[in-house]
């Protein structure tokens, strides 16, 4: 199976006035295609920092991180912003929709971002009726949507540039229990039918049997 992420001995050190902080430390993985992987650990054991380095918003101070088979230390800013936007899908515990735009706005504007089209598309409509929004909800601003819609719509625009990674990052941390099983039930479902490969942090032990493997960490080592 082709793999979709691997970190080779990466450590991350960030240089502070009051010290050095370790926030990754010699840390080796590798993830496949079409995994749905967990990543769990304390607060401040490093779980930020390495999927931030998934998403290609951080680099390594040592080792290699590889995404899509692309070294990432080796990839100018130019390069690493075309990575994300044609690679990765990132999904947010607070949502991040803008809250000017309407629900089809905020999931199209990814596309226009990537040089597409800014006119709405059946692509549009067709990703947000899959991940559960009505047509008679598509202009709603997110304030007018529930915590449990405005995921959706934030996993629709996600989708939309049709990412082989999901990166999501608390994705039901500010939902009650039943709207977050039936986001994590949507996600399992993105990765068993679409293929997609899916890395969540989260902080809630039950959510780990969604997971096919579990990545813990803790001091930024992986146990």
């Amino acid at each position: 199976m082709k793999t979709a992420i691997r970190f080779k001995d990466v450590s991350k050190i960030y240089s502070l006035k009051s010290g050095d902080v370790i926030a990754l430390d010699h840390v080796s993985l590798s993830i496949d295609e079409g995994e749905f992987i967990a990543i769990m650990g304390p607060s401040g054991s490093g779980k930020s920092t390495l999927l931030n380095m998934m998403g290609c918003l951080d680099t390594p101070t040592d080792g290699e991180v590889f995404i899509s088979d692309q070294n990432i230390g080796e990839m100018s800013d130019d390069q690493l912003t075309i990575l994300r936007r044609r690679h990765l899908g990132f999904i947010f515990q607070q949502f991040n929709l803008i809250p000017l735009l309407s629900a089809i706005e905020n999931v199209r504007l990814p596309l226009i971002l990537n040089g597409g089209s800014d006119v709405c598309t059946d692509r549009c409509r067709n990703i947000l009726s899959a991940v559960g929004i009505s047509e008679e909800r598509l202009e709603h601003k997110p304030s007018e949507l529930s915590g449990g819609q405005q995921q959706r719509v934030a996993i629709a625009r996600a989708l939309i540039n049709n990412p082989e990674i999901l990166l999501a990052d608390e994705p039901t941390g500010n939902l009650d229990t039943k709207t977050g099983a039936q986001i994590m039930d949507l996600l399992s479902h993105l990765r068993k039918e679409e293929g997609k490969t899916i890395i969540m942090v989260t902080h809630d032990p039950t959510l780990s049997r969604y997971a096919d493997r579990v990545i813990n960490i803790v001091d930024g080592r992986i146990q």
